[in-house]
């Protein structure tokens, strides 16, 4: 996986107690709902790659909902890394966490298994195109054939809600974690991009609120589509 000699991560440790209250304050439930879409399709997967997922709400009803799913879970903040825990009660025992800056991580393969499951809440948009990328390019040889990657994002669609509401609502938000946490990135990603020239599809994708919220899940490409897969690399980095 490519590095990057960039700024220091984000702190997210302040945020770890409020950040459950920070969310019912701004989106009520719904940030919630968007994580939990495709909750009931994920119950045969054994072996999950979960990446930032905060304070570990969604981690802890994956477990609940899959009694026999192990999950790794990366964040760089050891504060919400240990909410997570917290969060998930007895189920930490299939529970095994990683602190590590995922801009510079370097993805290991699951003990047993390839990983069937990733997922990534609200968390791409903490970085660049170019970062999801690498990120993404570092997973996808540790993924099974038929994994899935779920996938939850803000969105800033076309017309008038975009323009007036949801790109306003998003550069809130953008300013406000960087005044908290120092987070450098002002705008959001092209993720599906990145995504997709990495050697994943996505197979669906169901958007609220107007489609400032959009919930997906992706699969890695099947070898056929190698050389669309190529030629989406070069035209995503011009080389």
């Amino acid at each position: 996986m490519s590095t990057f000699p960039t700024h220091a991560a984000p702190n997210f440790d302040r945020l770890a107690r409020a950040y459950r209250w920070m969310e019912w304050a701004s989106f009520g439930p719904f940030l919630g709902i968007c994580r939990s879409t495709f909750l009931s399709r994920l119950t045969r997967c054994r072996d999950a790659l979960v990446l930032g997922d905060g304070d570990g709400r969604f981690t802890a009803r994956l477990l609940r909902a899959t009694p026999h799913l192990r999950v790794h879970a990366v964040d760089a903040s050891p504060a919400m890394l240990a909410a997570l825990i917290h969060a998930c009660g007895s189920n930490a025992a299939r529970l095994t966490t990683e602190c590590a800056d995922l801009r510079t991580w370097q993805p290991r393969p699951a003990p047993t298994r390839p990983y069937d499951l990733v997922v990534t809440h609200f968390f791409l948009d903490c970085f660049s195109a170019s970062e999801v990328l690498a990120l993404a390019q570092g997973v996808r040889p540790i993924v099974s054939p038929d994994a899935v990657w779920v996938v939850s994002e803000f969105d800033v669609p076309t017309g008038w809600f975009g323009r007036f509401v949801a790109g306003p609502v998003v550069l809130s938000l953008y300013l406000a974690f960087g005044l908290l946490t120092g987070l450098k990135q002002r705008a959001l990603p092209d993720y599906a991009s990145s995504l997709s020239a990495s050697g994943f599809r996505r197979i669906e994708r169901r958007v609220r609120l107007g489609g400032l919220l959009v919930s997906e899940l992706w699969t890695p490409t099947s070898a056929s589509s190698a050389h669309t897969l190529r030629q989406s690399l070069r035209d995503l980095t011009g080389r």
